[in-house]
């Protein structure tokens, strides 16, 4: 099974963790959260996300989740990187969360990085006022 490590500012990740489990009607094994304060030690912070990296890696590989490209857990994230090992998803938001986790027993690594890259996407619409009822 692919893990699911979340890195995000503040508690995001556990909000996003708990909201996907209501979503997925249990609490995935397989994911973990690392909130990242406002005056963390990005060194200490990184420590502590390869604790989490081993204990959701069975060795199908993990996916970091991270929320906003350029930010110090995006940063933490990318430093945690290894190509077809730990692959690494900036922007994360529930739909991206749920597609991985409903993923992440039956497909590779790769495949559950692609799911949740379009999960992410696809969740992400605007209304066209002009064309619907309110």
């Amino acid at each position: 099974m692919v893990g699911i490590l979340l890195i995000t500012h503040y508690k995001l990740g556990e909000s996003l963790l708990e909201c996907a489990s209501h979503v997925l009607g249990q609490a995935p094994a397989n994911i973990v959260a690392l909130p990242v304060e406002r005056d963390v030690d990005p060194d200490a912070a990184l420590e502590a996300a390869r604790t989490l990296l081993a204990r959701v890696d069975e060795g199908a590989g993990v996916l970091v989740l991270s929320d906003m490209l350029g930010g110090t857990p995006a940063n933490i994230a990318s430093r945690l990187a290894v190509a077809g090992q730990v692959e690494v998803v900036f922007g994360v938001n529930l739909p991206m969360l749920v597609r991985a986790a409903s993923y992440a027993a039956c497909l590779p690594l790769a495949e559950v990085k692609a799911k949740a890259l379009s999960g992410g996407g696809e969740g992400v619409q605007a209304i066209d006022q002009g064309q619907g009822k309110a």
